[in-house]
């Protein structure tokens, strides 16, 4: 089975808790309006820093059709000048989910950093703390999965349409 965006969000109006800890969790999570938000409201230029945020709705940006959060102005306009830098990579999804060929959604409070094509750091989220120790023992995970992405980027529109 899938885990993918559409049914973790099916599974969490049923009430459902996911084994990772979703529902210990669900005080950290923002409130946040309806619509395409990214990465669930986190400030993803946090990542980068001290580690995740939440995003504030006085610090938005829009871009790439989603509208990202940030916990302060300086880190949204970190952003507007070099968004692919910060936004996280396989499009959100889960590096060992893309290897496995699915799409599979992640926390935004298990993410791992890691180095990209000329060394550059790049920001991966992940399923649970068991994916996340796989990628950090694994450098080359992430490189597989980029290499995996571009077969599995048509379905985020046909699977996830807005």
């Amino acid at each position: 089975m899938w885990l993918t965006r559409r049914h973790l969000l099916a599974h969490a109006s049923a009430g459902l808790a996911c084994s990772f800890g979703a529902v210990a969790r669900a005080d950290l999570l923002p409130n946040l309006s309806s619509g395409p938000i990214a990465v669930r409201g986190f400030d993803v230029v946090s990542y980068f820093l001290d580690g995740p945020e939440p995003g504030l709705v006085a610090y938005e940006a829009a871009w790439a059709g989603k509208a990202w959060r940030f916990a302060r102005a300086a880190n949204r306009e970190a952003f507007r000048r070099d968004p692919s830098s910060y936004a996280p990579r396989l499009g959100g999804f889960d590096p060992v989910g893309i290897l496995a060929g699915r799409l599979v959604d992640t926390d935004p409070l298990v993410f791992a950093r890691c180095p990209g094509p000329a060394g550059i750091e790049r920001l991966y989220l992940l399923r649970n703390a068991e994916h996340r120790a796989q990628i950090l023992t694994d450098p080359g995970l992430a490189m597989r999965a980029e290499a995996r992405w571009p077969a599995l980027r048509d379905q985020v529109e046909r699977d996830f349409p807005e």
